[in-house]
């Protein structure tokens, strides 16, 4: 039932991910219960306008619309010719003219602007990352009648937000994908993972937490609900699904990706956020001083990107937690027909016209890499996960299945929870 702080009829928010979806994955996560989310920051006002009043006509369910709140850096000339600088070598491999590369902002922060697209269009949540705007744009938010969400890293930032007056606090373990969200530090030694976060945030504040980091199936659900949270923030199993702007290529890397892949990074847009190893991160990071301030060191590595992609080889990827989730069956090696012990490739399951998602490979000589989050490996060698045990109370619902287990993009996932 919807809750006067999360208007969703199942605590379950899909995460905004700015270049890895659009409109079809929010629409398909509010018509199956959940929150789905719009990410603005790579967004002009108009479009985003275009976007909520597409919503609007697809669903009459609630959504949530993100925006960030960073301070934008002014320009360095000098600092992005040392970036240039430090990237000369790849530009030289991929053939590429360096004064080719951008150096201005790839996601602007929320604005006067942005603030009179919600007072006019009035969306049902706001979130924010990196904080929260200044009290004068905060209060044109709260006035267009939105519940407010930010994301707190620390039980300090959880604290500031609480006393801001946001209606939520999104816990965000350090596990997560995507761009820390931290704002009072930029320690990301200072961000402990989403076990130990989570309850003290809960006994910090008295407004509900949503936990956010590595939360992929109904087990992850259920600890976080253990652990106080109120409701669940889920990225990656989003990233696999039919709605997802990904890639098969990229679709490909993520179900290949291992639990220890990923590292924490500012190479991409100079702020740390998780990501699978690759050789651009081996070559150069995964951290760099060198690398310009959020968002400004984009523009150097857009180009690579761009041509690596178009080649069918990068070394560039998008960002997100791996996480690789076995079925028990996995726990003995399985062998091929031919008894080689070579393992046999992975069986995914997926319910009806339910979502599917995103991934980004590329090979170069001997090197796979990568971009985006890994999936949850729900079934492998025929093993059925709804064998599992799930400590969460059954919420029954249409056909036999659990009322959370409609709002995610694959049954499989939180069968019997």
């Amino acid at each position: 039932m919807p809750r006067e702080w999360l208007p969703s009829r199942l605590p379950i928010i899909q995460a905004p991910m700015a270049g890895s979806q659009g409109v079809e994955l929010c629409v398909a996560v509010c018509e199956a219960g959940g929150l789905g989310s719009i990410p603005s920051a790579m967004l002009t006002p108009a479009t985003l306008r275009d976007q909520m009043a597409e919503i609007r006509a697809r669903t009459p369910a609630p959504f949530n619309v993100n925006f960030f709140c960073h301070e934008p850096p002014g320009p360095d000339p000098d600092q992005h010719a040392r970036w240039l600088e430090r990237l000369a070598g790849a530009y030289a491999e991929a053939g590429l003219d360096p004064s080719a590369a951008g150096s201005g902002p790839g996601r602007a922060p929320f604005d006067a602007a942005m603030a009179e697209v919600v007072e006019a269009t009035k969306p049902p949540v706001v979130s924010f990352h990196f904080g929260l705007p200044d009290a004068a744009l905060l209060a044109r938010v709260k006035a267009a009648g939105a519940r407010i969400y930010s994301s707190a890293t620390t039980v300090a930032e959880a604290r500031w937000l609480e006393a801001r007056g946001v209606d939520a606090v999104i816990a965000q373990g350090a596990e997560a994908g995507g761009h820390r969200g931290m704002f009072l530090s930029e320690d990301i030694a200072d961000q402990p993972g989403l076990v130990a976060l989570l309850p003290q945030v809960v006994d910090a504040v008295r407004v509900p937490v949503i936990a956010a980091g590595g939360i992929a199936d109904g087990r992850g659900v259920a600890a976080a609900f253990a652990l106080g949270a109120r409701a669940v923030q889920i990225g990656t199993a989003y990233l696999l699904t039919p709605q997802a702007l990904t890639t098969p290529l990229h679709r490909a890397a993520l179900r290949e990706a291992s639990d220890n892949a990923t590292r924490l990074t500012n190479l991409f847009t100079g702020r740390p956020a998780r990501g699978l190893v690759n050789r651009f991160m081996r070559e150069h990071g995964p951290m760099n001083d060198a690398a310009p301030p959020f968002p400004l060191a984009t523009g150097a590595v857009a180009p690579l990107r761009a041509h690596w992609e178009s080649a069918g080889r990068a070394t560039i990827r998008r960002f997100g937690p791996a996480r690789r989730r076995r079925s028990r069956a996995r726990r003995t090696p399985a062998r091929s027909p031919s008894g080689c012990g070579a393992k046999p490739k992975p069986h995914w399951r997926r319910s009806g016209s339910n979502p599917e998602g995103s991934a980004q490979a590329w090979t170069h000589d001997d090197d796979t890499y990568t971009a985006g989050i890994d999936y949850a490996r729900v079934s492998h060698a025929g093993a059925s996960p709804q064998r599992r045990s799930r400590p969460w109370p059954r919420q029954r619902g249409r056909s036999g299945t659990t009322a959370v287990d409609r709002a995610l993009p694959h049954r499989s996932l939180i069968a019997n929870l």
